[in-house]
């Protein structure tokens, strides 16, 4: 009789404990699993745009970015508790490199886990040139600005070195592509092949954008040219402008009388009969120097700023482009 118990009682357990195998495997089986999120900041417009073109329509992965679409360049941007934040909740960071992301020194002693995306690596940028120039000023006024602008000026010193702006050139944008696509794919093994599809179908649109550009080759090659920001260096990059003279303006820049002084002096040495500006920044200064020199001023956009629209660069190049094309045929 005491063995009958002990053979129920195994029986009993045996039952139970192959029950809640079952159970489990049931579960594994008709509960699917939530995906996994994969979440990506970029730093600002640029790589933001170039990201939402290679993680379109994949699911699983959030695109969202650090700064404001109206910021522009991120040279004296400064993070906020909620941007701390949003790198915090972040697997990867995607940023455009040479200098532009000031704040990155920060970033990485705070976040040593985040992967880092950088848009530029291994490309080989322009060096950077300022002509912010204050000696011999010859006024009380022109002395005040210089002091005004030191330590803004000691800013820019530090990133002067290159010319970060390298996705104003359609060739280095589409190399800028190729390495974010590259290195996401390799952080992101799940979305590699997505990646890539995706990366290769914006690439031949940027492909026959850059081909539209060699036909106005013949119009651009070798025309001296000035530049009143230095990201248009890159435009000159694609054309074969040759700059004479580049200088950065923003909105609290003071223009001293010797930079209009050199500015009309290379003009002249140089027979200049372009100067390309963005018109946010540059309007004031090009009325001032149109007003003493005959020369055609085209203000182009800087791509930092728009709407947050994948087809956003190409449009805007190619705006850019009829601007350039529109000036030189009316020659």
């Amino acid at each position: 009789m005491k063995n009958k118990y002990v053979f129920v009682a195994i029986m009993l357990s045996a039952i139970f404990f192959v029950s809640i195998g079952f159970t489990s495997l049931y579960a594994s089986y008709s509960i699917p699993k939530e995906e996994e999120k994969f979440t990506i900041v970029t730093s600002f417009y640029p790589m933001y745009i170039a990201t939402m073109n290679i993680v379109d329509g994949v699911e699983g992965v959030t695109l969202k970015n650090l700064s404001e679409p109206q910021t522009g360049c991120l040279h004296d941007f400064q993070m906020t508790p909620s941007d701390m934040k949003l790198l915090s909740d972040a697997d990867v960071f995607v940023i455009n490199g040479g200098g532009i992301e000031s704040f990155m020194e920060t970033v990485a002693k705070q976040y040593d886990k985040l992967a880092i995306v950088e848009a530029t690596k291994g490309i080989e940028l322009l060096a950077g040139e300022h002509t912010h120039e204050h000696e011999e000023l010859g006024s009380e006024t022109e002395a005040h600005d210089a002091e005004m602008h030191e330590e803004e000026l000691h800013e820019e010193e530090l990133h002067e070195d290159v010319n970060a702006h390298a996705w104003m050139s359609v060739s280095l944008y589409r190399k800028m592509l190729s390495n974010i696509t590259e290195q996401l794919a390799a952080l992101d093994i799940h979305h590699k092949e997505q990646y890539y599809s995706n990366w290769q179908k914006y690439d031949k649109r940027l492909q026959a954008l850059e081909e539209q550009q060699q036909e106005l080759l013949a119009l651009c090659e070798d025309t001296h040219t000035i530049m009143f920001h230095c990201a248009f260096d890159y435009v000159a990059f694609d054309y074969g402008f040759e700059v004479v003279h580049c200088m950065d303006l923003d909105e609290e820049r003071q223009i001293s009388a010797k930079e209009v002084s050199d500015v009309l002096e290379a003009i002249k040495e140089h027979d200049v009969q372009y100067i390309f500006a963005e018109e946010l920044y540059g309007a004031g200064m090009c009325d001032t120097i149109k007003k003493e020199a005959d020369v055609t001023v085209v203000f182009l956009d800087s791509l930092t700023r728009g709407e947050y629209d994948k087809d956003s660069y190409i449009n805007h190049m190619q705006e850019n482009m009829m601007k350039i094309k529109n000036a030189f045929m009316r020659e």
